[in-house]
């Protein structure tokens, strides 16, 4: 063999042992996951624990979608009421859960159909010893995101016509009260849960919680003047800035992973991994789904593809599969996500005829997509069933929609919650804020 040879071969060699070598070490370290059997207590805490802060704080970054989801669909006239509204209700419905929401929601409900009034005490420093099997902080936090989602979808429908501080007592109360006494009869261990009511991450307990108040609250407010002509035409009111509208949306589909991820409660071992990894999949499916599928009906239907229902249609898939985004096969999630479209596409005309102003179409998204989700988790979760699902709805929605509408008249009695045509008319940004969003274009 001549040097040359010799020497090319020699190089072979190397390089096939140094290709082999990285290969065989991933084959180790393979090996070494699938045969894991856990962790220790102490790890799984830990670990337990910083789901539920990462999950927390990407809820958390939920309002700042909803806020530019807002903004970008009202009026400029209005942008910048809708980002007070959004800081307000988050700073008003964090203190509330803690001032009474999370007692109410969790301790001591025992079956039955709320908890206790009074704050929440929190653990000393250093006193935490994670006997709950996470920080109890942590699962505070995590649980107070959500309570202030369900402000959130208020504060779309009724906006351009309410006044700020009715809307904030309204917030006060929801927060404190109703959401946390329907969230605890199932999320409490109340009477909902001891059906076998299943809602895993709140399509029910969260959004159509919201979402059958924003329903009261914009019956009893009407519609936006000029809204609605008197032979029952539609007056379209474009909202002042689609881009930031479209980065409120991809904001909010981020958020949703710790939204539903998060409600997994526990990274303490590979299959409580595996779990929230497949949660991540289903709910960027579905939410996908249901883009794609509003994209194609408005084609079918209306010849333009509207970019506000397509994000609309995204956030009705990631409503849908909140309920059960874990046990569903990727073509089931498919399947859910893609019917909230249809709910989008259909629904929004629908409260048009019957002349319910909801400026955002938040109604559509959260209450009727969220109904759809709930009830459909008995297809995929056996432990569900059709009859529990369906009286949970029902039962959820007639407390928070009565509820809602006895505060919303209450408001309106004692205080007015609706601005004057002259004010609505200059827009809430002059009349209730006194900073304008865009002066330069006013």
């Amino acid at each position: 063999m001549s040097s040359k040879l010799k020497l090319f071969a020699g190089a072979t060699a190397i390089a096939a042992a140094s290709f082999a070598l990285p290969a065989l070490a991933q084959e180790e370290t393979i090996i070494d996951l699938t045969t894991a059997t856990g962790v220790s207590p102490a790890t799984q805490e830990i670990f337990n624990t910083l789901l539920f802060l990462i999950g927390g704080f990407l809820v958390m970054w939920m309002a700042a979608g909803f806020a530019m989801l807002e903004m970008g669909l009202v009026r400029k006239k209005n942008a910048s009421m809708q980002g007070l509204k959004n800081i307000a209700l988050y700073s008003v419905g964090g203190i509330m859960f803690w001032f009474t929401g999370y007692n109410l929601m969790y301790s001591g409900v025992d079956g039955g159909f709320m908890g206790t009034f009074g704050p929440y005490v929190f653990p000393g420093p250093g006193l935490d010893d994670g006997s709950a099997g996470y920080s109890v902080a942590s699962d505070w936090f995590f649980q107070m995101v959500f309570c202030a989602t369900t402000a959130s979808i208020v504060s779309g429908t009724v906006a351009e016509r309410i006044k700020f501080w009715p809307f904030i007592i309204f917030t006060v109360i929801l927060t404190g009260i109703l959401y946390p006494i329907t969230g605890s009869w199932e999320w409490g261990a109340g009477w909902l849960d001891g059906m076998g009511f299943s809602d895993f991450a709140g399509s029910t307990l969260v959004h159509s919680v919201g979402g059958w108040a924003a329903l009261a609250g914009a019956i009893v407010l009407g519609p936006r003047a000029g809204k609605y002509s008197p032979d029952g035409t539609v007056n379209p009111m474009p909202g002042s800035n689609i881009p930031l509208a479209v980065l409120g949306t991809f904001i909010l589909w981020l958020g949703w992973f710790g939204f539903n991820g998060g409600s997994q409660l526990a990274l303490g071992s590979i299959a409580d991994a595996g779990d929230v990894s497949k949660i991540f999949v289903n709910t960027n499916l579905a939410a996908a789904a249901g883009a794609v599928v509003a994209m194609i009906l408005l084609q079918i239907i209306y010849k333009k593809v509207d970019v506000t229902m397509v994000l609309n249609g995204a956030l009705a898939g990631l409503v849908s599969i909140t309920a059960e985004p874990l046990t569903p096969t990727v073509p089931m999630a498919l399947f859910i996500g893609g019917i909230g479209g249809v709910i989008v596409v259909l629904v929004v005309p629908l409260l048009d005829k019957l002349k319910i102003d909801d400026v955002v179409g938040a109604i559509p998204v959260h209450l009727v997509a969220g109904i759809w989700g709930t009830f459909i988790v008995a297809a995929t979760n056996s432990d569900a069933s059709y009859g529990v699902q369906l009286i949970g709805i029902v039962a959820i929605g007639a407390f928070t929609f009565i509820a809602s509408l006895i505060v919303w008249f209450i408001l309106k009695a004692i205080m007015g919650i609706r601005v004057s045509p002259e004010e609505e008319a200059d827009g809430l940004d002059k009349s209730e804020v006194g900073v304008e969003a865009y002066p330069e274009f006013m």
